[in-house]
């Protein structure tokens, strides 16, 4: 499978059920350009100021719209949260498959996971991870935000897991290995974004990362 067919295979298992068709007419194209511009200050305002700061009210204000309007798209806080979890999570992968791919097309003899590895760093220290790390954290303690991000957060991470095996064929005999490899990078990754405010060392972030990408390369080579 090529890096393209991988791309579309993934992005059109994440793509957000209300995506406009290829036919839509002029009027459902601005509703869907609207609903983006909403989503979009919906993350700022999660990145910014944590999901205390996620309102309709303040998303109508972003955006210069009046509250009907608002309450037309997204008549809830929790119909809000919800495309804003398909918007970060579509947007994010699409962004990480990007830069995987034109890394590995340049990578010379740097090895493949370890190369994912440094991609997916980069892929959480983005605004629509930042809005993501939000609602995981607020979710712990809000019952009725947990109702919602955690079905999708688990739907997400079963489309993602079972296409792994795709983007890395050279695993497909040690399937179990490949999981354990993302799942630490991924809990690493989020644990050194909530713990940077604390190391406040730009270079002490640096070292555990490369620490983690040769850690995930390791496990690779001894499989």
């Amino acid at each position: 499978m090529t890096a393209q067919m991988l791309q579309d295979r993934v992005l059109g298992a994440l793509l957000p059920a209300d995506r406009p068709a290829a036919d839509a007419s002029w009027q459902q194209r601005k509703s869907a350009l609207m609903r983006d511009r909403l989503i979009a200050a919906a993350v700022e305002c999660l990145a910014v100021d944590g999901y205390a700061g996620l309102t309709t009210a303040a998303v109508a204000t972003a955006c210069d719209v009046s509250r009907g309007a608002m309450h037309h798209h997204f008549a809830t806080r929790m119909e809000l949260v919800g495309a804003v979890v398909d918007h970060v999570v579509y947007h994010r992968m699409r962004a990480f498959l990007a830069d995987y791919f034109s890394a590995a097309a340049d990578r010379g003899d740097q090895p493949m996971i370890e190369l994912a590895c440094e991609a997916h760093w980069r892929s959480v220290q983005t605004r629509d991870y930042a809005a993501w790390l939000a609602l995981a954290v607020a979710a712990r303690t809000d019952p009725q935000l947990a109702a919602v991000f955690l079905p999708a957060a688990r739907r997400y991470d079963a489309v993602w897991t079972s296409e792994m095996i795709e983007a890395f064929p050279q695993w497909r005999e040690d399937w179990e290995n490949l999981k354990l490899a993302h799942d630490f990078a991924s809990a690493l990754h989020m644990g050194m974004l909530l713990h940077e405010p604390v190391f406040a060392n730009d270079a002490r972030m640096d070292r555990l990362q490369k620490f983690a990408a040769h850690t995930v390369q390791r496990l690779s080579e001894t499989r």
